[in-house]
């Protein structure tokens, strides 16, 4: 297993401290059809809050709107605090390219998480280990190939004739990096976009797609995801409706003990 200084993701989402503006560039290694894959992105953006001096407590929240498509090459963070208390911290980035034209806008927010009353009503949906799945074939999409992907329900397939009717957009699945990296808050995030497009499942095909916002919730603290010392999560997604050229998908990212880690929330547009 490599150190997390030398994997490919901590290249990718690596930024340099400034004042208020932060500076990072996108990575070959995490390229989607015509942009950085959104998780990454996601993840960068975390990853600067989470290096910043006056942040305090672990990420409750992570919303990333994607305003416009995303160049190759450097892009600013301008990192903002916006408001703070005594238990939480409300944060903003925008990433900026080509000088200063929005490319996203991102919401955090952070919290001390105190001992209290704990019930996770939530079923882990089970499943055969990691070890015992198939691993999914690479697909163009180069960001794909750093994650291995091992379907347990909803395995899609790309290649074929298109379904007519739609079938079900649910998927179950394990995610871990390619090369194997202990999950931390910053792979999570990343991994909660992970999910194909709901509308690649229902459709059985791959159709112009991308992200316009996602907000992912974390739902358990810095230690208690390092105490779990996981190198991959169980992952379950669905959507409930493709109108109009949008779609929504919610998903769940587990560790293999029961735990429930993050859940997340997308809209994203499809071209159909």
């Amino acid at each position: 297993m490599l150190t997390k200084a030398s994997h490919l993701f901590d290249d990718a989402t690596r930024v340099t401290a400034g004042d208020s503006c932060w500076q990072g560039k996108t990575s070959p290694d995490y390229w989607a059809f015509v942009g950085p894959f959104g998780g990454c992105t996601a993840a960068t953006i975390l990853r600067a809050l989470l290096e910043h001096p006056q942040r305090a407590g672990d990420p409750l929240s992570l919303t990333v709107n994607f305003c416009a498509p995303i160049a190759e090459g450097g892009f600013d963070l301008d990192v903002r605090l916006v408001k703070a208390n005594r238990s939480s911290q409300h944060w903003c980035v925008e990433m900026t390219q080509g000088g200063g034209e929005v490319a996203t806008l991102a919401t955090a927010v952070f919290a001390e998480r105190r001992p209290s009353w704990s019930h996770q009503q939530a079923k882990f949906p089970g499943a055969a280990p990691f070890e015992q799945a198939r691993s999914f074939p690479n697909t163009p999409m180069t960001w794909t190939h750093q994650y291995d992907f091992r379907f347990v329900e909803g395995e899609p397939s790309f290649y074929g004739s298109p379904a007519n009717p739609p079938i079900v957009a649910y998927s179950k699945q394990w995610i871990g990096d390619r090369v194997p990296r202990t999950i931390d808050m910053l792979s999570l995030t990343s991994m909660s976009d992970a999910f194909f497009g709901r509308v690649f499942l229902a459709r059985r095909e791959l159709v112009p797609f991308g992200t316009v916002s996602i907000t992912t919730y974390f739902h358990a603290a810095a230690e208690e995801l390092a105490a779990e010392d996981i190198t991959h999560v169980l992952a379950a997604a669905d959507a409930r409706i493709f109108h109009r050229s949008y779609g929504d998908q919610h998903g769940e990212l587990w560790s293999p003990s029961g735990r429930l880690l993050a859940t997340t929330t997308q809209i994203a547009y499809f071209k159909a």
